[in-house]
């Protein structure tokens, strides 16, 4: 991956798949398939095989609040892809970067939003990405996993001063742990929830093999907060707009005809596992890597995949604890 600071660690992908049969309330299957991948340049999992992100939502009820909320999340609009190629407009491509590291040293970092941070110290300096690049005055997101912990660092707001680091706010995650962070507190992310397991990869789609859940965005949210979200940052209380953590697939229904074959694993994906809605911003973005390597052609493919031809998914069947993003198997 284009974005990827390997450190000098060899890649080595290991393939774990579990095929089960998850059951709800009514007792009828809901969900079957997980796959977890390892992380190129580690041998770390993004989040175990029965974590939310991986879980398959092709089969789950529609949520009965879906027709109220896509009708208030520009359903005329099409999607767009948060990443590719930025032709100048910024010195790096568009997309949120991931940097790998290797037991690298860690510094304290001053938080914005302390009370709701991991106050531990981060893996930065000179290596690290940030979303943008080093100039950039947008969200400067930087997402570090230590490949010999199997650790994942995230901070919002992030920025290199003469004194330190600072950043708005920050989480720490062991992605073989699917352990939630305490209820009302944020991430990186508006939604408490870890930005890697939805980010859109160069690497995985060029393979051919998208098998996670994307992390997107809309303009207005309620007040409120779905598992396995664990904050909100909503401006009205009208329960017909998605709260955070609202989960979306692409109809089954939908024709992929005139579909490029990688623009097809990307379908494909929203079919099987589906959107979450991490964070307020333009309607219907939905993030990925800031890889130099997605064609341009593929990211305009990827603008005429239509807002209306999604639904939004009940998944209280997957839910086994408030604290854990397990699934139910």
């Amino acid at each position: 991956m284009g974005t990827v600071n390997t450190m000098s660690r060899r890649i080595k992908v290991s393939i774990a798949l579990v095929i089960a049969t998850l059951v709800g309330v009514a007792g009828a299957p809901v969900a079957s398939g997980a796959v977890s991948r390892a992380l190129p340049g580690t041998d770390c999992p993004v989040f175990p095989v029965d974590n939310y992100w991986n879980t398959r939502v092709d089969s789950l009820p529609v949520n009965p609040s879906s027709s109220a909320w896509v009708a208030n999340m520009h359903p005329a609009s099409n999607l767009h892809p948060d990443f590719g190629p930025s032709f100048g407009e910024q010195p790096v491509p568009y997309g949120i970067p991931v940097t790998i590291v290797d037991g690298a040293k860690r510094v304290a970092v001053k938080f914005e939003y302390a009370d709701e941070s991991d106050r531990v110290r981060y893996p930065l300096g000179n290596a690290t990405l940030i979303e943008g690049g080093a100039s950039s005055e947008g969200d400067r997101h930087a997402i570090v996993v230590d490949a010999r912990t199997c650790t994942l660092f995230e901070t919002w707001n992030t920025r290199r001063t003469g004194s330190g680091w600072t950043a708005g706010s920050g989480a720490v995650w062991s992605l073989r742990s699917n352990k939630l962070r305490p209820a009302s507190w944020t991430s990186a992310d508006a939604a408490g929830l870890p930005i890697l397991p939805g980010l859109l990869r160069w690497d995985e789609v060029r393979s051919g093999h998208v098998d996670h859940a994307i992390r997107f965005t809309t303009d207005v949210t309620q007040r409120a907060f779905i598992w396995p979200a664990r904050h909100q940052a909503g401006s009205t209380s009208d329960t017909a707009f998605p709260p955070m953590g609202a989960r979306f697939r692409l109809k089954a229904g939908f024709s992929t005809d005139g579909y490029s074959p990688r623009a097809k694993v990307v379908l494909d994906a929203m079919q099987k596992y589906g959107l979450v809605l991490a964070d307020n911003g333009s309607p219907w973005y939905f993030q990925g890597d800031a890889s130099t390597g997605w064609p341009p052609s593929l990211i305009e493919e990827l603008k005429r995949i239509p807002a209306a031809a999604f639904e939004a998914v009940d998944t209280t069947p997957l839910r086994v604890s408030l604290g854990s993003a397990a699934v139910r198997q």
